[in-house]
C-alpha cells in the first residue's frame, strides 16, 4: 500500500476548503485498500488585513468580488448544498462576519508538532460555520484547545508573545511564490495540484493515477 504526502494550503474561514477536505476523506475511504494519507496543513489568509473586529460578510462578499446581494444568497445556497454532499452543514457563515485568521494559523502550525493538527483544523471549521464563533478571539481558542486535551498553557503563551508568526509567514511566502492563490490547494507528493473544492470523485480519479505513477517510478 502506498502512503501519499498531501498537503492542503486553506484558510479555517472558507467554506470550499471544508467541502474539499470532505471529499478527499471519501475519497481516501473508497480507496483505502490501495492507498493511505499523510495529510499536513499550510496557512493561507483569505483576508490578511482584516480589522480585529471583522466585518460583515455580506457585505464583504459583495465589495471583494463586486457581486450583489442576490448572487451573495445563490452562492451561498450552492455552498450549502455541496458541503450537505459530503456530509457537512454550514449551520452559520460565522454569525454574518469574517474574521482574521492569523492567530489561528499560528496555533495551526504549533499543532503540527504535537500530531493534533487535523483535530484543531477540524475544530476552527466548526467554530466559524457551526458555532458563529470567531477564530480570532483567544478565549474561543483556548476553549478549542482546552476540549481537544491540548496544552493550554503553551497556547497561551503562543498567543500572548507572537510565536511562530514569522514561520507562518513564510510558509504563506513560500506557497504563494508557488502560484498559490486561491484555495483550498491540495498538494500531492509535492507536486501534483489539485485546485478547489472538488467532488470526491475528481480526488479519486486523480489520486489513484498519482498513486499508479508513484508505483511506476519506484519499480524502474
Amino acid at each position: 500500500m502506498q502512503t501519499l504526502k498531501i498537503d492542503i494550503v486553506s484558510d479555517v474561514s472558507c467554506p470550499w476548503c471544508i467541502i474539499g477536505y470532505k471529499a478527499l476523506q471519501v475519497a481516501l475511504q473508497r480507496i483505502d485498500d490501495k492507498v493511505t494519507a499523510s495529510i499536513t496543513w499550510h496557512p493561507f489568509e483569505l483576508n490578511p488585513n482584516m480589522p480585529k473586529e471583522g466585518q460583515d460578510i455580506e457585505l464583504h462578499l459583495i465589495e471583494k468580488y463586486q457581486i450583489d446581494k442576490q448572487q451573495v444568497a445563490q452562492n451561498r445556497e450552492a455552498i450549502e448544498q455541496r458541503g450537505l454532499t459530503v456530509g457537512y452543514e454550514f449551520v452559520t457563515r460565522g454569525g454574518g462576519r469574517i474574521y482574521n485568521t492569523f492567530d489561528a494559523h499560528r496555533l495551526l502550525h504549533w499543532a503540527s508538532s504535537v500530531g493534533k493538527q487535523t483535530e484543531l483544523k477540524l475544530a476552527l471549521f466548526d467554530l466559524y460555520f457551526k458555532q458563529a464563533g470567531d477564530p480570532s478571539n483567544h478565549n474561543s481558542l483556548l476553549t478549542i484547545i482546552a476540549d481537544l486535551g491540548m496544552d493550554v498553557e503553551q497556547a497561551r503563551k503562543i498567543l500572548s508573545c507572537q510565536l511562530y508568526s514569522e514561520e507562518v509567514r513564510a510558509e504563506q511566502a513560500k506557497y504563494q511564490s508557488l502560484g498559490i492563490s486561491s484555495v483550498p490547494a491540495v498538494i500531492v507528493n509535492e507536486k501534483h495540484l489539485i485546485s478547489g473544492g472538488q467532488p470526491a470523485d475528481v480526488f479519486e480519479q486523480a489520486l489513484l493515477q498519482i498513486s499508479k505513477e508513484s508505483a511506476c517510478s519506484l519499480s524502474t
